[in-house]
């Protein structure tokens, strides 16, 4: 393996001049971490200590993969399930800093050693997955599962296990085993490849505006944030806007220059759709056809089949029974915003009909006029540091967790911040970085993922160490960072992921934190939107930036009439991408597939109307064709049906009773995935939920 890996690295020209003594020696990923909590030391990693770091964590996995099978004894849960769950930590520890950074803060060098290393990782994670000699143990100790004295979790943990190497092929044989090798390979490299086109193709854009009549309709704090871009592109006395959320979204708001929105907009969704060096089209392709011959060899007659085994929703009848019942009424709702916008339009002498560009002027138009909601005035009262610390006050609230700046801690980057995570009484729970701001480096979205997954360790516990990533409005001139409200949900859904890594309670890493179904995922995230929306805990944190002011119960009454207001438009363009999603995946052939014509008829089957497009289009829909959420963009939905429901439960005693809010951690947070997901559901509620709160909570019913 040494010599496949420094023959493409010499191949790809990105280490050239290295001295590898040098490097081995000083490389910070093969020796224990002497930071504080065990940090990653993110101000000694260079890009040329990955490779090494790389090779000898696989290395170390395997022999340890050899010292299992070769055990004489025999096969126990001890010896072989446990060992193997605590194998290859030295890997995991360049994993836990690589992937994050290729997420975060990438760059040529990073993006060609992961053109490197992904095809031979995915080799050496098949080795272990399709190892007979190490299967044939899995199986007869999941076969003695009823006889042996195990724990839930340990259960659970030889049950995943167990059904990890049967999906990953083990029981193929021949020819089928190495085809799976195969794709998998492939599926890595390509998964990769969309995602790191999107990134070029996001990056690569830029709307220049030279005329100030252009701005005309912008609101001064998105001017200054233009002009700043602008200063930074080299671009001074203009203004830039890019395909950044909080550059692009705002424009399309207020921007009077219907032309300008069309321009901008079409960037957008034509992003790796432009038939350049960028574009998707074949990669899409290539990978659902790849899919379904996984699917296919492992005996399930589609993708969707293969993934959703494994979810709560179990078959794709069940996703489409969901989405169609939110559907028809969203699409109902959406229908009547765009009359209203149409008859907006009309209003203003405007000789144009409605197109999907127009969309988000109107509607903030029609939130101004009826609701009388200015999003500037909105944002004042969430500058990113206020809600920063009522969201630590909601959580403290309900958990007794508190957060302090940790300055001594090393980070990626000048602008993450580092806190350590402490309990009621002040012990140590774990680290957790946040990263705001968007970077040419840091791909588009929000996500909070784990460096560390907590676990226990030779009887000790290791803590976790979690990463939030957002692209939130910068600074701008005098101004602090100012959220809109959608960015402040975010910040909280984002910060629910982190909770559920952080108070997990698991003994070992298969079932540790958020390792559950991504249908069930969403609920410790989402359900934290419920509290920065309500009015009362409103009044604990938004306060008005430059004065203090605490915001007015009038705006208040606004936001929650707002509330409801383009919840067709919300609903539908999410929606209609979920079902895209699993149009893809319930394909049993795609061969020669076209995916603008497939979606183009995926659209037109269930009535998607033109002034709407899907949330993501093809061409730069991440979640499922380089994120993991393939046949499951769906789970956000279905996981709402259950944070609607478990708030209930907090609505029907107090916002913050400790007997619900203990029963949610318990119940919910610290397990895991060590349980059923619909088993430590009714352990919190006393019952499986229902869809009517959450078509309440969007107004659909």
């Amino acid at each position: 393996m040494k010599k496949l890996i420094v023959a493409l690295v010499v191949g790809t020209l990105i280490l050239s001049g290295c001295n590898t003594k040098k490097t081995e020696s000083m490389n910070p990923f093969l020796t224990e971490y002497t930071t504080p909590f065990g940090v990653p030391p993110f101000d000694k990693i260079e890009n040329e200590h990955f490779i090494p770091a790389f090779e000898e964590g696989m290395k170390l996995q395997q022999a340890e993969i050899d010292a299992i099978v070769s055990n004489s004894d025999v096969a126990t849960f001890e010896n072989t399930i446990e060992a193997l769950d605590k194998s290859g930590e030295s890997l995991s520890r360049v994993n836990g800093v690589f992937f994050r950074l290729r997420s975060a803060e990438t760059n040529d060098e990073l993006d060609s050693i992961a053109r490197v290393i992904m095809p031979v990782l995915t080799v050496h994670n098949s080795s272990i997955k399709l190892n007979p000699e190490l299967f044939e143990k899995v199986q007869a100790i999941y076969a003695e599962r009823e006889s042996l004295d195990l724990s839930d979790e340990q259960a659970m943990v030889l049950k995943k296990t167990y059904r990890g190497f049967v999906r990953g092929g083990a029981n193929l044989e021949g020819e089928a085993k190495e085809r799976i090798k195969e794709i998998d390979k492939k599926l890595s490299m390509l998964t990769m490849q969309f995602g790191d086109n999107l990134l070029k193709e996001t990056n690569n854009y830029q709307l220049i505006i030279d005329s100030e009549a252009d701005l005309a309709g912008l609101p001064e704090s998105v001017r200054s944030a233009a002009a700043d871009a602008a200063k930074a592109a080299d671009q001074d006395g203009k203004w830039v806007f890019t395909l950044q959320k909080p550059s692009w979204i705002p424009f399309l708001q207020y921007a009077e220059n219907r032309e300008l929105r069309e321009k901008i907009y079409r960037a957008m969704f034509m992003r790796s759709n432009n038939g350049n060096e960028y574009d998707n089209n074949q990669i899409i392709t290539e990978i659902l056809e790849l899919r379904i011959e996984r699917a296919n060899l492992l005996g399930y007659e589609t993708h969707a089949a293969f993934v959703l085994e494994e979810r709560m929703s179990k078959k794709a009848e069940n996703v489409y029974d969901l989405m169609m019942q939110i559907w028809e009424p969203a699409l109902d709702k959406a229908r009547e915003e765009a009359i209203m916008m149409q008859e907006m339009i009309d209003r203003e002498g405007r000789d144009f009909q409605l197109a999907s560009w127009d969309w988000w002027y109107y509607a903030e138009k029609i939130r101004q006029e009826k609701y009388e909601l200015d999003e500037e005035v909105v944002r004042s009262y969430f500058s990113l540091e206020t809600v920063k610390e009522g969201l630590f006050n909601v959580v403290n609230n309900l958990y007794g967790l508190t957060f302090e700046p940790r300055s001594d801690l090393p980070v990626y980057h000048e602008e993450v911040m580092a806190y350590e995570v402490k309990e009621r009484d002040g012990s140590h729970l774990g680290i957790l970085y946040m990263d705001f701001h968007p970077r040419a480096g840091k791909r588009g979205g929000a996500w909070s993922t784990s460096i560390r997954k907590a676990h226990v360790k030779e009887g000790k516990q290791v803590t976790p160490v979690h990463l939030i990533v957002m692209n939130f409005t910068r600074p701008t001139g005098d101004k602090p960072a100012l959220l809109s409200f959608d960015e402040t949900l975010t910040f909280f859904h984002e910060f629910g992921h982190a909770l559920h890594s952080m108070l997990t309670k698991c003994e070992y890493l298969t079932v540790s934190g958020t390792s559950v179904a991504t249908d069930f995922v969403e609920l410790p995230s989402q359900i934290m939107e419920n509290w920065a929306a309500h009015p009362d805990v409103l009044k604990t944190y938004a306060k008005h930036y430059q004065t203090g002011e605490v915001i007015p119960d009038q705006l208040i009454d606004k936001l929650q009439a707002a509330s409801k207001f383009n919840q067709g438009f919300v609903t539908v363009e999410y929606t209609a991408a979920s079902i895209l999603d699993m149009d893809y995946h319930t394909l049993k052939e795609a061969s020669g597939l076209n995916a603008n014509d497939f979606e183009e008829a995926s659209m037109k089957r269930i009535g998607l109307i033109d002034e709407i497009i899907p949330r993501y289009k093809s061409n730069y829909f991440q979640h499922i064709f380089s994120g993991g959420y393939s046949a499951g963009y769906y789970s956000y939905m279905w996981s709402e049906v259950l944070d609607k429901d478990a708030f209930n439960a907090f609505v029907e005693t107090s916002l913050f009773d400790q007997a619900t809010a203990t029963s949610f951690r318990v119940n919910i947070l610290e397990k895991g995935g060590s349980l059923e997901e619909m088993e430590m559901y009714v352990n919190f509620r006393g019952a499986e939920p229902t869809i009517e709160p959450l078509l309440n909570g969007r107004g659909l019913n």
